[in-house]
Order: C-alpha cells, then structure tokens, then sequence
C-alpha cells in the first residue's frame, strides 16, 4: 500500500486516507463523516468491502476505537461516539476535547482548512487481490484508530456535514428558521414556508407536484434529518440552562 510509511500505530497497522470537506466545525468540537467508503478503489489500489468493519465494531464497540492525531498514539485527541458501517461507507461522529491542548490546535486547523482528512488505522485480516488488475479487496478489517489526519488517500469521498448546534442558544424565531432552512437546509423559500406551514407533509406535497417519488423521498429524509438536529440543539440548551440553574 502506498501509505504504509504512515502507518505508525502498531505494529503490522495499515493506513488509509479520505478527505474532509469542512465548512466548519461546531462549537463544543464536534464533527461526523465517513471514513471508509464501500466499493471506492484508492490510491493504493484498495476497495473496501461493504460488511469489513462489522466484526471488529461488534468486538471492540465504539469506544474502543481511538481518536488520534496523524496516528501517533501519544496524541489522542478526542472520542468517537457513533461509529457505524451504511450502505455508503464507515460513518464516525465524534468531539474533540477542548480541554486537550492539540485538540484545540486541530480544531483551528480544522476551522481554517489546514486540515482536511480522516484515516483509519487498521489491520487487515482477509484481503484477496486481483491478479489482473491489481485491486487489492479488503473484505474483513481489524480497525484500531480513526485519525485526524493532513493527506487524502480517497480523493473523491466528503464527509456528509460537519456536527454543529444552529440555535445552541434557543427556539429560533420564525424568520430566523426559514432562512436556516432555505441558506443551510438547501430548501426554496416557498419549500421553507410550505415546511413551516404545514409541516412534513406540506412540505412532500409541494415536492411531489414536481420532482418524483425517489427525490421527494430523498428531500424528505433530509428535512427529517434537519428536524432532528433541531431537536438535538434544544435539547444542548436546556441541559446547559439547568446546569447553571
């Protein structure tokens, strides 16, 4: 593999590379993405397996998984706190520690975009090649750490959004939630009002009349989602706000 001069973890560790596409990182440090994708061939002629992570998140659970910086194993950084395979690749979410020194280091770095790749540090324990092409398969990986990390190995994988609180500091205002659903949730004006109007379904049915079922389904899913990190949000303030009562 191309990268194994970076693979510094432990010994017989391998490591691959995906950059991040940050537009920011939220407030109390957290961020989420993908850092595997399935079916992908890498740099190093690698394709990750869809199922090569299950066994080894079902051995080590999430918190045994480590979050380091560049691999080096004296510089944890953070945890994982949701780590899971999907149809699309290896999803990690998790936070880095602002009371760590280098975590707040990297978070700047992050924020400015001098940082801009995960990697996974690994063992693999079945793998077959292809003769004729070369392409390496990895159909079951031991996974130790997820990095954050300077060079890309897997040019063409984004992670999906960076983690972050829009109304850590309250219910927004109606105004203030339409313009977060039309700048940030990608939605029309008219999408956001018909959303805020009457809600899901409003919003399916202004959809329907002129996209089809699989996009309208697709939208849908990503208005649940944003509802959801809406829910997520209040739910910060309010245990902050007991907090300090």
């Amino acid at each position: 593999m191309a990268d194994r001069d970076d693979a510094r973890v432990l010994e017989g560790a391998e490591a691959k590379f995906i950059p991040l596409d940050l537009k920011g990182v939220g407030a109390d440090g957290t961020f989420e993405g993908y850092a595997s994708l399935f079916g992908r061939e890498d740099l190093g002629r690698d394709v990750v397996v869809r199922g090569a992570f299950a066994e080894s998140l079902a051995q080590r659970g999430v918190r045994g998984v480590r979050m380091l910086f560049q691999h080096d194993p004296a510089q944890p950084i953070g945890v994982w706190d949701q780590i899971q395979e999907d149809a699309k690749g290896l999803y990690a979410r998790g936070r880095l520690m602002a009371d760590v020194a280098k975590a707040r280091e990297v978070m700047s770095l992050m924020k400015a975009g001098a940082l801009d790749g995960l990697s996974i540090g690994f063992k693999a324990l079945k793998a077959k090649r292809d003769r004729k092409s070369g392409v390496r398969r990895l159909e079951k990986i031991d996974l130790w750490e997820i990095s954050v990390v300077t060079f890309p190995m897997l040019p063409d994988a984004r992670v999906s959004r960076i983690k972050s609180y829009p109304f850590a500091s309250g219910v927004p205002t109606a105004r203030i939630f339409e313009r977060w659903l039309t700048r940030d949730a990608g939605l029309t004006r008219s999408e956001a009002r018909a959303l805020m109007r009457d809600g899901l379904k409003g919003f399916q049915s202004l959809r329907e009349a002129s996209l089809g079922g699989s996009e309208a389904a697709r939208l849908a899913e990503r208005m649940r989602d944003a509802a959801q990190r809406l829910a997520e949000s209040t739910d910060s303030t309010q245990a902050r706000q007991g907090k300090l009562t």
